[in-house]
């Protein structure tokens, strides 16, 4: 147990904060919410890899909601703007309005005037048709931009939707310190939710600080939207060392599923996010989350010898959000690019041909010109105007 809890895995299942600024709540949010949500962020694309295969996509939202699941989640800027429309034709088309959650966000870098929040959210139900947002959050919170919300009062933006109906419950997603997420719960008590990155790979992660976060959202009695729980996909990949690990202690257990009973494992939850891309992840996901099984002891301790191989092997912690993509003015796809670099850095093998795949139709790591929009809207704190210098001498 004590490496257990060296390597943050010691579980929450019944992890309590008791403070006397905690809210009680004799039914809290999410209480009925299914926990498994369907992150509309990692889409199937046809095969010219720019337009979204919806056939697909209806597919797997018919085999999540015949499941019993009903929590979805998109974004303004998700697939390039297209991913509140998807949601549109796969959800909102396709079922009636009762019977499915529906979650969108505010993106504070399309704000510069208090005017251009309504027509955002105009736009947002324009795009979805969905009438109202059951779930409506503040995209993103973090040290760069929180000046910008108190000077455009989001906040009060948000309260505004709330009272109006047609944002049922609002709060933010968060990519920031435990301080920080500390000072504005207790100046926001308004806020029903935060939405965190969690997974087993980030609990005790000095820059993301998964576990002191939750511990905050617990302290002020806030439930918890989960995001990341398999880290990107990364925690479905892994290390051969990692996956033999795994493997050894349960053979028909897929990698994803030891993220996922992880994070179903912990107390105060809204839902797990899982940005799901094919029809077999979502297979996948419905199993382990229809027959779910918290972790055991046994499980903890494989958990922690996994932790030890990840943290022995030195990668960038990219987990794929395509933030630092949305605005590169060279159309560099950064996060297929660091994938090659962390392809690399876990083989030894510097795969020239994948890095060529990766940038084909797009900017090179060598046409960076270092404008630092990339690094600002990063919520893993990555250098990677230093990274793809690197790049260009290994890769080009």
């Amino acid at each position: 147990m004590i490496r257990v809890a060296i390597y943050g895995i010691l579980f929450l299942s019944n992890y309590i904060v008791k403070t006397k600024g905690m809210r009680t709540m004799e039914k809290w949010l999410g209480e009925n919410v299914q926990k498994l949500g369907f992150g509309l962020m990692r889409l199937p694309r046809l095969e010219d890899g720019k337009e979204i295969d919806l056939p697909t996509v209806n597919k797997m939202v018919d085999a999540f909601m015949e499941a019993g699941f009903t929590y979805f989640d998109t974004a303004f800027g998700y697939l390039n703007g297209q991913s509140e429309g998807i949601a549109k034709k796969a959800v909102v088309d396709r079922y009636p309005r009762e019977k499915f959650l529906l979650a969108t966000k505010l993106p504070p870098w399309e704000l510069n005037t208090k005017e251009d929040m309504p027509r955002v959210f105009a736009t947002q139900l324009e795009r979805t048709g969905a009438g109202y947002f059951d779930f409506y959050l503040i995209h993103s919170v973090n040290k760069s931009n929180a000046e910008k919300l108190d000077t455009l009062d989001v906040w009060s933006f948000m309260k505004e939707k709330k009272a109006q109906g047609l944002a049922r419950h609002i709060g933010f997603s968060y990519h920031d310190d435990a301080e920080m997420l500390d000072d504005i719960l207790s100046k926001h008590p308004e806020m029903e939710f935060v939405q965190l990155q969690i997974n087993y790979a980030d609990w005790e992660d000095k820059n993301i600080q998964s576990r002191k976060c939750y511990e905050v959202a617990r302290k002020h009695g806030v439930p918890v939207i989960i995001m990341e729980p398999v880290k990107g996909g990364a925690l479905a990949v892994m290390t051969d060392e990692a996956r033999a690990v795994m493997q050894a202690a349960k053979p028909e257990a897929s990698l994803a599923s030891w993220a996922m009973r992880y994070c179903g494992s912990i107390d105060g939850i809204v839902t797990i996010l899982s940005g799901m891309s094919t029809p077999e992840q979502m297979e996948d996901n419905i199993h382990i989350m229809q027959r779910f099984e918290p972790l055991t002891e046994g499980d903890r301790e494989t958990l922690c010898q996994v932790k030890k191989i990840l943290d022995a092997t030195p990668t960038v912690p990219c987990t794929d959000c395509k933030y630092c993509v949305e605005k590169c003015p060279q159309d560099i796809p950064i996060p297929r690019v660091i994938g090659t670099e962390n392809r690399r850095r876990i083989y030894g093998y510097a795969d020239k041909g994948n890095y060529a795949f990766a940038v084909n139709g797009h900017g090179k790591a060598s046409d960076c010109i270092q404008c630092g929009v990339c690094e600002a809207r990063c919520p893993q704190h990555i250098e990677i105007m230093d990274l793809l210098k690197e790049m260009v001498e290994v890769f080009e």
